[in-house]
């Protein structure tokens, strides 16, 4: 059975450390898993290599379930992967909400799941506004702010602690990783529901 998230030290992919975290190599890996141990795990990526990732003691395996709406309001604390506009506003790729408490990695960093994206970590100041468009929030974090319309097909989520067991082979995860030698290591998994990939 999985659970929200309930400690910050809970949640351990890059894009919600914070930034000086940010700083230290790190790879993020999209793809299927072709074969999995206690030790680590083989990925085949979404560009066709296979990469070799070794599994910290303590890693943690993460389930991404959608969310609704309804969950972003003023005060949220949201992270969005998104295309800066021209005005200067950004339009949102995908949407994880944060739970109640939880913030981490405020700020803006490059994102690499689309040409010129941005990732966006920040608190919803104000009301959530209804347009044509779909929902427009403005994320503050410090040092700035930033307009975000969230169109209606966008998906939303909520990263979710969940049982080892739901990481396996043929399923899609999202590994952010640090150098290990030749190969790379890290100490947490995440896939969506049923195995799909997750959005981010």
């Amino acid at each position: 059975m999985t659970k929200p998230y309930r400690l910050a030290g809970l949640l351990a992919l890059a894009f919600i450390l914070p930034a000086q975290a940010q700083e230290a190599p790190r790879k993020i890996f999209r793809g299927t898993i072709e074969a999995l141990d206690g030790k680590g795990l083989s990925l085949k990526t979404s560009d066709g290599q296979s990469v070799a990732i070794h599994l910290t003691p303590d890693w943690k395996a993460r389930l991404v379930a959608p969310i609704s709406v309804e969950a972003i309001h003023a005060g949220s604390f949201i992270g969005t992967a998104q295309i800066p506009q021209a005005d200067g506003s950004g339009k949102s790729l995908e949407v994880h909400v944060f739970p109640p408490g939880v913030k981490s990695g405020e700020g803006e960093r490059d994102w690499d799941s689309k040409p010129g994206a941005r990732m966006t970590n920040g608190t919803v100041g104000g009301e959530v506004v209804s347009t044509a468009a779909g929902r427009e929030v403005t994320l503050t974090f410090p040092g700035g702010s930033r307009k975000i319309v969230i169109p209606p097909e966008v998906p939303i989520v909520q990263f979710n602690a969940a049982e080892r067991t739901i990481i396996k082979p043929g399923i899609a995860v999202f590994v952010v990783a640090q150098p290990d030698g030749k190969d790379w290591r890290t100490n947490s998994v995440a896939t969506g529901q049923n195995g799909a990939p997750p959005p981010m």
